[in-house]
């Protein structure tokens, strides 16, 4: 059992479960921040080995006052798909973790490491939420390390099916008659989830000379790819010749961005390295995605 205990947010959603179950096989003990209604399906099988903390209805601080939390790891988000109201968003990506800081502030924990996003701030109220956290996670520097971990779109078999990629590989292995599409000019970068959970664990423990600090790091595939030849290449790999590709078909959203810098050289230099090409991870995936349609 390593020392010092994890505080993870998000753990019931597909990332913060996979990262989960990573942090457990590597012996870090683990403290769950979740609400009382989460569905933890994803989870069932850890829970007796996780200690779980419902957010809505226990306070906070006697997390703290009773657990040596070394590490807060920020996962927990809303992407706004399923309300009109910003303020569920707001709650999760910013007041939520503007509470956490404070109280690793007050309780001298060691690492937030925060998940953001890659997006620009104008597409919307998740990626402007997710900006305005990062704003304040700088602002906290000087009280312990802030890590910023800017994600790539990342993807994987049995992700939400409201993600492009997982909708898009349901479509095209259900042979969906057509899908409708952007002219797809757009660039946008695509990674394994497997690949995020290894660049996580790096990130974790990462040892610094200065424990009063702010870094960042870019997980994300070696290059940016255009929407349409994403598709494309997925139709290829799942062996679907019938579905009608229809691109143009939808105009693109108001303050669209066409394209993202991403730098992954902090990242490398802590060993990182992604394992699956996108040709690779996207085959992996459209093959367990078959067999779970199967």
């Amino acid at each position: 059992m390593r020392t010092g205990t994890i505080l993870l947010t998000g753990a019931t959603g597909y990332l913060g479960s996979k990262l989960l179950h990573a942090l457990l096989k590597d012996g870090y003990s683990m403290i769950v921040l979740k609400r009382s209604f989460s569905d933890t399906f994803r989870i069932h099988d850890v829970l007796t080995h996780v200690l779980t903390h419902d957010v809505d209805n226990q306070e906070l601080e006697s997390l703290f006052e009773n657990h040596n939390i070394e590490t807060i790891i920020h996962c927990a988000t809303d992407y706004g798909r399923k309300v009109v109201d910003p303020m569920q968003v707001i709650e999760a990506n910013l007041l939520l973790p503007v509470r956490l800081l404070e109280l690793a502030r007050k309780h001298k924990v060691r690492h937030f490491i925060n998940t953001d996003t890659i997006l620009d701030k104008r597409m919307g109220h998740y990626s402007l939420s997710k900006h305005q956290f990062c704003d304040w996670l700088h602002s906290y520097k000087n009280y312990m390390l802030c890590t910023n971990v800017v994600l790539g779109h990342f993807y994987g078999s049995g992700d939400d099916a409201t993600k492009f990629v997982s909708l898009i590989s349901e479509k095209l292995l259900s042979n969906a008659p057509y899908i409708e599409l952007t002219e797809g000019a757009q660039l946008r970068n695509f990674i394994h989830v497997d690949d995020v959970v290894d660049a996580f664990l790096r990130i974790v423990t990462h040892r610094t000379t200065h424990t009063d600090s702010f870094e960042e790091y870019h997980v994300c595939g070696e290059e940016n790819i255009s929407i349409k030849n994403l598709v494309l290449l997925m139709q290829e790999l799942s062996g679907n010749v019938t579905t009608e590709l229809r691109f143009g078909a939808i105009p693109y959203r108001d303050n669209e961005v066409m394209t993202y810098n991403i730098d992954t050289t902090a990242l490398q230099k802590l060993g990182w390295k992604a394992s699956y090409s996108l040709a690779e991870g996207l085959k992996k995936m459209i093959a367990e995605d078959s067999s779970r349609i199967k």
